[in-house]
């Protein structure tokens, strides 16, 4: 196999950009079991004192995650988030207002491998979300096994992340002054295993727990579809029925992790590795659904909003399809 290296020439901003991914990477992939070790490590070293008082430290601290986590505007601000913007790049596309003195819950499709398009947007101000939804604060959840992760746990919550649960979600919705906005990549971990270049399958038509949320909490719903989100990585191909996929099916139902087996360029060179590749995101943050809050609705009110919903994410894709390369004949498939 030839490979592909990278010039000597790349200009310096480039090679920034590579670095602020290289980074986001390795947080993703790789920082929470190196914070495991290290909490462990040093608890048989001369400095195992900082492990103990972390311990005391996160028991004190164990329920923040669940009320709401803990930003920290000035790391959700930094340059480095814009270098990571501009390397594929994201942007983040307004469609309709949201009156900050309401509550919402953001659909966001598809999950893609590594939810580059959704981090970037929710959970740093790179892709300017706090101009163009003025009022509005970004809650991103993630899986609540992360949250379990000594040292990691801050580093996430730094960012507006918290965890999946209901609970969690729950908190940042029952804000009466409003103001919330709690995205949801709602395909989650089984829909990565579908993030091939060029799918537009999308996990959405038996997943109701957030249609329940949004009419308990009576925080309306924004559907979000991320064109370019599965994109930025290939993966080996796994149809439904195969091996591969039926062990991935299994680790993840044991895990609560999906593990997709995906590739695309290295940091030197672009022919293998773990960077994913520079290829365009663009977020489009449709218009919000009215929802009545309800805290006991019937499975047939819950039918009728889920079908709302859905009929607005594919109103939305194919609205913007054709702006962002996408076939005028192509359309969502909800599995």
């Amino acid at each position: 196999m030839m490979i592909d290296f990278a010039p000597l020439d790349v200009p310096f901003c480039r090679r920034l950009q590579t670095a602020a991914v290289l980074f986001w990477v390795f947080s993703f992939l790789a920082l929470a079991p190196t914070c495991i070790f290290l909490f462990c490590y040093l608890l048989f070293t001369r400095f195992w004192l900082i492990s103990v008082l972390y311990a005391v430290w996160w028991y004190h601290d164990y329920d923040t995650p669940a009320r709401g986590g803990r930003r920290v505007p000035f790391l959700c601000g930094l340059k480095i988030w814009e270098c990571m913007r501009d390397y594929f790049p994201i942007k983040l596309v307004k469609t309709a207002d949201l009156d900050p003195r309401h509550n919402y819950i953001l659909g966001f499709h598809p999950h893609g491998v590594l939810v580059a398009g959704a981090f970037t947007n929710f959970c740093t101000y790179a892709t300017g979300f706090k101009q163009l939804f003025p009022g509005l604060t970004s809650y991103l959840l993630m899986l609540p096994l992360w949250f379990r992760a000594p040292f990691f746990r801050d580093y996430i919550m730094c960012a507006g992340l918290i965890p999946s649960d209901k609970e969690s979600a729950t908190y940042p919705l029952q804000c009466r002054r409003g103001g919330s906005a709690v995205a949801i990549a709602v395909g989650g971990a089984p829909e990565a295993l579908d993030a091939h270049p060029g799918s537009f399958d999308v996990l959405l038509a038996h997943k109701k727990g957030f249609i329940k949320l949004a009419m308990e909490t009576g925080a309306h719903l924004v559907p979000v579809f991320s064109f370019g989100e599965n994109e930025v990585f290939d993966q080996v191909e796994n149809p439904r029925g195969t091996w591969l996929r039926w062990i991935q099916e299994r680790l993840q139902g044991v895990m609560g992790i999906s593990l997709p087996l995906f590739h695309a360029r290295g940091v030197f060179q672009y022919s293998f590795g773990l960077m994913p590749y520079r290829r365009p995101i663009h977020t489009v943050v449709g218009r919000p659904i009215k929802v009545e809050k309800k805290e006991r609705p019937t499975a047939e009110e819950l039918d009728a909003l889920h079908q709302l919903y859905m009929d607005e994410l594919s109103n939305l894709f194919d609205e913007h399809k054709c702006n962002y390369g996408v076939d005028k004949d192509t359309h969502l498939n909800f599995v």
